[in-house]
């Protein structure tokens, strides 16, 4: 596949890192049907080949209600891939935009979608679960937190939820938002638009837009934000494994140039 090494060889690296991948898991990816999961869920179909520490590898949708879903292309291509594929009903747009009519429904659906993954995947005897946060949710998580809330902080590389006996990983977190897009539009990943009313009309998108203006005028920007993280060792961000970090990431011409 088009651009499947250098997708490797920043899933590999993250998963080294911080160690997220242990022998015998059975590893649930989250899938939506949006570039990021769908990106996710074949560089972990690829790296289980040969990958040193076996596990076992399924995915998993959550239907959130909307009329419009249709999630055949999804199963078609988990057959295609040998992934075992779920997917898991919900009433969740109804509650959010129905019933509860939220102006800003994104922290309560993200919570609820959460929910009804974890759950499922404990369910089927899952131990892990993988999300498609890429280099650049990273980075804008982090501003977004010390824009609106006043605080330093991100989410983790590697999160354990004792409610649930379920540990969350982000084996994209190096991998910029540019090389997905190119991966899955390259490879003709059958993404679909979301059909959330919402989307598109965030604060994470004001903030997108921002990060690419300040960038234009101080190339490297969000590779230095990323690396005072890891420095900083911010929430979960102290390196685990031997691999480097973002080190290597650092300006926009050697991240161009990284193929192993």
């Amino acid at each position: 596949m088009d651009g499947m090494k250098r997708v490797l060889s920043f899933v590999r690296r993250a998963v080294d890192d911080y160690e997220m991948i242990k022998e015998g898991s059975k590893v649930a990816v989250g899938v939506s049907a949006g570039k990021d999961s769908l990106t996710l869920l074949y560089a972990l179909s690829a790296l289980k080949i040969f990958y040193p520490k076996k596990f076992e590898l399924c995915a998993i949708t959550v239907d959130m209600g909307f009329e419009e879903a249709d999630f055949s292309e999804i199963a078609a291509l988990c057959k295609e891939l040998g992934v075992e594929y779920h997917v898991v009903p919900t009433q969740i747009s109804k509650v959010i935009f129905d019933v509860r009519k939220e102006k800003n429904p994104c922290s309560l659906c993200a919570k609820m979608r959460r929910g009804a993954l974890y759950g499922y995947a404990r369910e089927i005897g899952c131990d892990t679960v993988a999300l498609g946060h890429h280099f650049d949710d990273v980075v804008e998580t982090f501003m977004l937190n010390l824009f609106y809330e006043g605080r330093i902080g991100c989410f983790q590389p590697v999160t354990y939820l004792s409610n649930t006996g379920i540990t969350l990983i982000r084996p994209m977190l190096y991998m910029p938002e540019k090389d997905v897009r190119y991966f899955a539009s390259k490879n003709n990943i059958p993404v679909q638009k979301s059909p959330c009313p919402a989307d598109g009309n965030t604060e994470r998108e004001e903030m997108k837009k921002l990060i690419a203006s300040l960038e234009r005028q101080n190339k490297g920007l969000r590779y230095r934000i990323f690396g005072a993280i890891q420095r900083g060792e911010i929430d979960g961000f102290k390196l685990c494994g031997k691999m480097g970090g973002v080190k290597e990431y650092e300006n926009e011409d050697n991240a161009e140039n990284l193929e192993n």
